[in-house]
Formats: structure tokens, sequence, C-alpha cells
């Protein structure tokens, strides 16, 4: 049975400290606009053109800032629980300076007063950003400890018709491809990628293994056969013991959303290939594997979740 519990792994201590240096920030400037919102104005360089309405309209952002300022001083006790006041203020800090830039080109607002943004959002972007790493990275399951060979990880899985991946990869050379959670844009494009090569495989030779996270291997051959792969055995691992065996494992922040993700995610959606409901860890990283008896002749590890290997060239060229 899979290992659905959460990990249970505190947040490191800076990052508490960080959210209580945000409130406090917060709490100060918001005090400061309410308190006193025309000469705050005055220090930011804004003329107000009406001083009845302005220092008001001033006064009510400061609440509102201050208000987000009691948010981070909760959400310091426990960072990964309370991700959403993060998420929540990261988006702010993302959206303001955008809408700075936006007023400041039509002169609505001076373009000195853009030296605010320093401090009230670019300062924030990476502590914030890295809480809410740490927080999806706390909210997935926890990878299952202890070493597995990969002699255990062969006899361990079975597909729908009661056969072991040590059967299957006996009988003849197979590529074994195992997936990221069902629902990446990346698997799906994988398995795509699978169809379009399935004739030239059966062609060498090479039988195809398909490995996911998934409970059973009913859902990885209902989602294979969208994509037109009939001739593929599924086999179900949620306790990734395959991937363990392998040495696959948990992606970094880059190989899961660096550049080149962002690139490659794109691309794949323009091909089709949408997202759909995550089962299994997200932050798992992929691979493809030729093997056959017990050993593994040729081997792709991906350097980043978008890589798209040549996966004929992978298994034929070893014949």
């Amino acid at each position: 049975m899979a290992n659905d519990t959460p990990q249970t792994t505190p947040a490191p201590a800076w990052m508490g400290r960080w959210l209580v240096a945000a409130g406090a920030y917060n709490i100060v400037w918001g005090a400061t606009a309410v308190l006193a919102p025309v000469w705050s104005l005055k220090i930011l360089g804004v003329t107000p053109p009406s001083m009845d309405l302005w220092p008001q309209l001033w006064a009510c952002i400061g609440m509102i800032v201050g208000v987000y300022g009691l948010g981070y001083l909760i959400a310091a006790r426990d960072p990964a629980r309370h991700w959403p006041i993060v998420l929540v203020g990261l988006l702010g800090k993302i959206l303001g300076p955008i809408g700075f830039v936006d007023a400041a080109r039509q002169d609505h607002l001076p373009w000195s007063m853009g030296w605010t943004i320093l401090t009230n959002d670019l300062l924030w972007w990476i502590p914030f950003a890295t809480i809410l790493w740490h927080a999806a990275r706390a909210a997935q399951p926890a990878p299952p400890g202890g070493r597995v060979t990969l002699d255990e990880a062969l006899d361990a899985l079975h597909d729908g018709q009661g056969r072991s991946l040590r059967a299957v990869t006996d009988e003849r050379q197979t590529l074994v491809v195992l997936l990221r959670h069902s629902g990446c844009t990346f698997c799906r494009q994988t398995l795509a990628d699978l169809a379009d090569r399935q004739a030239d495989l059966e062609r060498a030779g090479v039988g195809v293994a398909v490995v996911g996270m998934a409970t059973s291997s009913e859902k990885l051959r209902s989602l294979g056969q969208r994509y037109g792969l009939n001739a593929v055995a599924w086999f179900a691992d949620p306790d990734r013991l395959s991937y363990r065996a392998l040495g696959l494992n948990r992606g970094r922040f880059l190989q899961l959303f660096g550049p080149r993700v962002w690139l490659g995610g794109a691309l794949a959606a323009l091909r089709g290939h949408g997202i759909g409901r995550l089962e299994g860890d997200g932050f798992q990283m992929p691979g493809a594997f030729v093997i056959h008896r017990g050993r593994v002749l040729r081997e792709y590890r991906h350097a980043t979740a978008a890589d798209r290997p040549d996966l004929k060239e992978l298994a034929c060229s070893i014949n």
C-alpha cells in the first residue's frame, strides 16, 4: 500500500524569521500610511491632485498592508501549514510592481515612487517562493525509506495480468519507462512519444513496460490507450520501488520549474498534452531503462522534467 503520510519535516528557522520580518515591516508601513497619510505621500514624491480624497485612499491601502502583516506573523508560526497566506502575499508582491509600471507609464504615479518596490516587493520574492517550495514538498507523500534492489523491484511489481516485471524483462530486452505523476504534461508527452515509436520498437524485438505511481495498473493502461498504446505492459508502483531501485530521486527546483521546464511545458501544451489530476509524488523525476534478465543494459536519467529522450535510439542501439 502506498505511503500517503505527509512529510513532517519542520520548516527551517529562517523561514519563520523572514515572515516575522515581513509582518513587522508591513505593520510599520501600514501604520505610517494610516496615521500620517499626507506626510508619507510627500516622502514618496506623490503630490495628490485631491487632498480630500487621496489621503483617505492612501490610509485604506495602509490598512490593507497592515492586515497582511498580521497574516505573515500568523504564518511565521508554521510556514508550511499557512502557505496560502504566503502565496497570496507573493502574488501581491508580483502583481504590485506590474500595476505600478502601468500606472507610471500613464503618468498616474511618479517613477520616483518605484524605489519602494525594492523593499515592498522584490526583497521578498525569493524567501516567499522558497517557503512555498518547502510547503509543496511537505504536502507530498513522504518517499518510502530503505534501500531497494533491482531484483526486489522486478519481483514485487505485477501488471494487470499478474505478470511480474521480472517475467516481462526476462522474456526479451525491454524498454522500461518510469513516468512522472500521471497528471503531468510531460508524462503524457512521453506516452505520445512511445506511441510514435512502438512500431519501430516492435520490429526491433524490444518490449515496452511503463511504470507509474498510480494506485493501479488499470489507471495507467486507460491513460495509455488514449495515445494508442496497446502492446505495452503497465505496472503501478505507488511505493516507488522501481524508482528507488534505479536511483531516480525527487527533483530539485530548477529540474522541475526551471526555464527549460517552462519552455518545454509550453511546447507540450501546444502539442495538445494537457494536465490532469496529480497522482503520486509531483516531485519525482522520471527515467528510461533497457532491462534484460535482471541487468540494466542502457539508461536515460532526466536532467529536467522536460527532457525528451529519443526512446527508439535508447532501446534499439544496443541490438
